[in-house]
């Protein structure tokens, strides 16, 4: 058998491979394998301090509540398809649940757009009693049975009183998920707006509760200047603290994440939390179907090039030496 005519033989079989893988590769085949999702139900604090800018590259070019709703998309964008998230808010002393958990692939459009529309100027209240949040947020996710994203700053206001953290009533670990703090380490103003949303300076000493005043006075509060048992229990001297400055709470949200058996993570170190959430959830087992029909289809084009490749070294009428001496320099010397 010549040359050419085994030349021709492998063209034949790459022509025939060719044509074969590529209808392999429009009719498709799928590959069959488990994989971990989550079902989550994201809560978000839109309190004041939420407005504070100490988050962002560099650090101070986005506020607490942008943080927050980016880290939401980026998990979006990140965690598997049928998997499923709700959206929520918190003020005040309740979470409020905007909807219930869809599925990320098929409703990504509408979750990216939701997230992006939160706003500080849906929050009902102005106090911010993160501990009752936290555990209504609980109850919000235990009745969707889905795990749960906290998102916060961590600062309660007014803040707690002596008596410390009110006790987690629920089953510890009943409720996966995270405790996201949000927020710096350095203490920075709070941005004051008015009602057209314009800043209009920030919050000073006398703007925020300094002190809980609320229910029994701490020990020791008899001997507070101008204490009365019934007309000043905490004394008359005025509030003084550091309240109107704020950063991330972690002591705080590690002892909730400890009371209530979630996972804190503080997103300015993590930088994403779709890994510590996969990590710290309830994984739903599903079957998932991936299309493979692009290995097929990637040997029928690596096929032709190398049909074309076959055609012009093996064929003598293509590649011969008398073409091949035209593009070669003389060796006459001249």
């Amino acid at each position: 058998m010549t040359s050419f005519a085994i030349a021709w033989d492998r063209r034949m079989f790459l022509l025939m491979a060719g044509l074969a893988l590529t209808l392999a590769a429009l009719v498709g085949f799928h590959f069959i394998r488990n994989q971990n999702v989550v079902d989550a139900v994201a809560i978000v604090d839109i309190t004041g301090s939420m407005n504070t800018r100490d988050m962002g590259r560099p650090p101070g070019s986005a506020s607490r509540l942008q943080a927050a709703r980016n880290a939401l998309i980026d998990l979006v964008q990140n965690v598997p398809c049928q998997s499923r998230l709700g959206l929520g808010v918190f003020t005040e002393r309740i979470s409020f649940l905007l909807f219930n958990p869809v599925e990320i692939c098929n409703s990504y459009d509408g979750l990216e757009d939701a997230l992006s529309e939160l706003d500080w100027r849906m929050a009902w209240q102005g106090d911010s009693y993160i501990a009752k949040g936290l555990y209504s947020a609980i109850d919000i996710a235990a009745s969707l049975k889905s795990d749960l994203i906290f998102l916060t700053d961590g600062q309660e206001a007014p803040p707690l009183p002596f008596t410390g953290t009110p006790p987690f009533e629920g089953k510890i670990g009943d409720v996966k998920g995270l405790i996201v703090g949000v927020g710096g380490t350095d203490k920075v103003p709070i941005p004051k707006y008015d009602d057209e949303g314009r800043q209009a300076g920030v919050y000073g000493p006398s703007d925020v509760p300094q002190d809980n005043r609320i229910g029994a006075a701490p020990p020791g509060a008899e001997s507070r200047e101008g204490y009365n048992p019934r007309n000043a229990p905490f004394g008359a001297a005025p509030e003084s603290g550091e309240e109107h400055l704020s950063s991330v709470k972690t002591a705080h949200l590690q002892e909730l994440a400890e009371k209530t058996g979630l996972t804190y993570v503080e997103l300015q170190k993590s930088g994403g939390i779709s890994d510590a959430l996969m990590a710290s959830t309830k994984a739903r087992v599903v079957a998932t179907s991936t299309n493979m029909a692009y290995i097929p289809a990637a040997l029928a084009l690596l096929s032709m090039v190398l049909l074309y490749g076959l055609s012009i070294i093996g064929d003598p009428r293509i590649f011969n030496r008398a073409r091949l001496a035209r593009f070669l320099p003389s060796q006459s010397g001249a």
